[in-house]
């Protein structure tokens, strides 16, 4: 595969208009904390939730008039099988999305919102991938690949350009990698217009293909990982060529790193954001080193994620950080004591989330009684005095949220 600026400025003027020119704006909250000037282009505020957009459309948009009136297909679990029905439809192109049967829900329903026939097929992905190919060829429809083909390639590039004509300043390009095609264009265009330009990718730790091909790794590949737009087992060919000529590293998050991230782009942003489209401020957060006093524009690559995922982020990292703890208090099993541990907590500005009282499950003897607590503070030193003030009114008090107290 070779593509080459002139494509990915082609590409530009193919999408203008039909897809959003996301915001590419500094964070000098995010800048304060990572040691240097964090640039953010916002891919999470495309209509989709995702920069997939730039590439099905800048595929889709060459289709022969034979192509269109037959239809396209895409295999997908996610956010292409969502930015390809959503440009089908506004061509009024018939689009078939093969999914897996483990698919999420919300993706499947915003899928078929867009008028795209959705068939549920296989156990993983491979076998959806079978299910996809059949169908390509038995109703005659046009494949349009989620990375490996030059024209996504070409339209996943144009983020670059925007990014670079939004912030000249910028020195460090910081991309998600999965299969290849959003760095690959990106590291083209880049490179066309500012050929001294840092390119970064970055990968989870359990799915770490091109790391693996750049650094000649033989790091195994995990099955699950919160970053699954990112979970590819193997990046396209020519994807990787360019990876190769073009991208300078490329650097490893674990989850826990992602999650954090996650979490931070909410808090101080105000940005919904998912797991892939996080790790590049994972790894600037993680590695202040890599990036300091440099500026980094960090692709947040989309904001597709799982309303039920994103409230146990937001949960284990309030744990993370002390606004939530879990106590556990013995006390005498007389009545009022459990009301006395309730005043006591409300003096010290503890709100109570939840109250679990434990009898039967404990080697206490039979006068005692076990209460865990979980309560919502103001940090780790609030926990501490908490505490304290329990141990102080003469009640056996213990943290259980693995920190130390």
């Amino acid at each position: 595969m070779s593509i080459t600026l002139a494509d990915v400025r082609e590409a530009a003027e193919r999408i203008r208009g039909e897809v959003v020119k996301t915001p590419c704006l500094v964070s000098r909250t995010l800048s304060e904390m990572a040691g240097c000037t964090v640039v953010l282009k916002f891919e999470n505020l495309q209509f989709t939730a995702s920069f997939k957009e730039r590439g099905a459309l800048n595929r889709m948009s060459r289709l022969t008039p034979a192509e269109r009136a037959a239809g396209v297909l895409a295999i997908s679990a996610g956010n292409h099988a969502q930015a390809v029905a959503y440009h089908a439809q506004r061509m009024d192109v018939p689009a078939t999305i093969v999914m897996p049967r483990f698919a999420s829900g919300v993706k499947v329903e915003n899928t078929r919102r867009f008028g795209a026939e959705v068939v549920l097929d296989g156990d993983t992905f491979e076998d959806a991938r079978r299910v996809g190919m059949r169908l390509l060829s038995e109703r005659g429809l046009t494949l349009v690949h989620p990375y490996d083909d030059p024209a996504i390639a070409a339209g996943q590039g144009t983020v670059a350009l925007e990014m670079l004509a939004q912030q000249p300043s910028i020195d460090t390009l910081v991309v998600p990698v999965g299969g290849g095609g959003l760095i690959a264009g990106m590291a083209v265009a880049a490179r066309g217009v500012r050929p001294g330009i840092r390119i970064v990718g970055v990968q989870t730790e359990r799915f770490p293909a091109v790391w693996n091909a750049v650094h000649d790794g033989r790091r195994d590949a995990g099955t699950v990982t919160m970053a699954d737009g990112i979970a590819i087992g193997m990046p396209g060919a020519g994807n990787l060529a360019l990876i190769r000529d073009l991208v300078d590293e490329v650097r490893l998050v674990d989850e826990g790193d992602i999650e954090q991230a996650v979490l931070t782009l909410l808090e101080i942003e105000k940005s919904v954001v998912e797991g892939a489209g996080a790790v590049g401020l994972a790894a600037v957060m993680c590695h202040p080193e890599a990036f300091a006093g440099r500026t980094v524009g960090v692709v947040l690559s989309g904001g597709n994620i799982e309303p039920l995922v994103l409230a146990e982020i937001i949960e284990r990292g309030m744990v993370r950080s002390g606004r939530l703890t879990r106590l556990l208090v013995s006390v005498r099993d007389v009545p009022g004591r459990l009301a006395g541990v309730a005043e006591l907590l409300g003096r010290m500005d503890a709100n109570i989330d939840e109250v679990h009282h434990q009898r039967a499950f404990s080697d206490l003897s039979l006068e005692r009684v076990q209460i865990e607590i979980v309560v919502q503070t103001r940090g780790p030193e609030h926990i501490d005095r908490i505490v304290r003030a329990l141990r102080d009114e003469g009640y056996d008090a213990t943290r259980l949220d693995g920190v130390p107290g």
